[in-house]
């Protein structure tokens, strides 16, 4: 990934922060197939080895399990707020016209290696933790939870399933964020963004140019 400095964010507890907000991650893998990409839901354990760890699920029926070996290097990308930014957003572009359309937005990659957790319990527990975690999210006046179901059935849908943990060896985040940009530009590209719906990207230029 092209990373210039001013866009490099290696505070752990910033990438950490984006990737339990967006917990959609692209697993990509490659094998004697090739490349190959599945999205998946991640669980993060923060605290779980040196940089973390990632445990999620894929299907049994999923041809990535035949594909899929111990401690296999892997890559997962994380993606968090993102938007167009229009070149009309910079007072500095009516003054001079010497600006141009670009993107800002902010992910983290997460290297490391994988390992296949096919066990009742493994899999079991997950499903709960990343259950209660977006049910709660999704705002649900009665969360679901697996008691809701039969215990045959639920039995049933995790055998159809093979868990995955990741140990994280290396976090690499890019928050481009305007920051090579002069604050009256920033601050017009945030307000740009935010009326159009991006309230979040715009709040993280603005942070980012604070320093926070």
């Amino acid at each position: 990934m092209y990373l210039p400095d001013h866009f490099s964010e290696t505070r752990p507890e910033k990438l950490h922060a984006l990737i339990q907000a967006n917990p959609l991650g692209a697993l990509v893998t490659h094998s004697a197939n090739g490349l190959d990409a599945n999205h998946i839901p991640f669980e993060l354990l923060a605290e779980q080895g040196v940089e973390g760890s990632l445990q999620g699920h894929i299907a049994r029926a999923n041809p990535l399990l035949q594909q899929l070996t111990e401690g296999m290097p892997v890559l997962v990308i994380f993606q968090g707020a993102q938007g167009y930014v229009s070149p009309n957003w910079y007072p500095s572009k009516h003054e001079t016209h010497q600006q141009v359309p670009t993107w800002n937005y902010q992910v983290v990659h997460a290297h490391g290696r994988l390992r296949l957790r096919d066990d009742e319990r493994f899999v079991r527990g997950l499903v709960a933790r990343l259950t209660r975690s977006h049910e709660v999210r999704s705002e649900q006046p009665r969360p679901w939870k697996m008691t809701d179901s039969s215990a045959d059935y639920i039995s049933r849908m995790l055998a159809a399933i093979v868990g995955i943990e990741i140990e994280i060896e290396q976090l690499v985040g890019k928050f481009k964020l305007s920051q090579n940009k002069a604050p009256a530009d920033i601050a017009g590209a945030a307000a740009g963004l935010e009326a159009r719906g991006h309230a979040v990207l715009a709040q993280a230029m603005r942070e980012a140019e604070d320093g926070a």
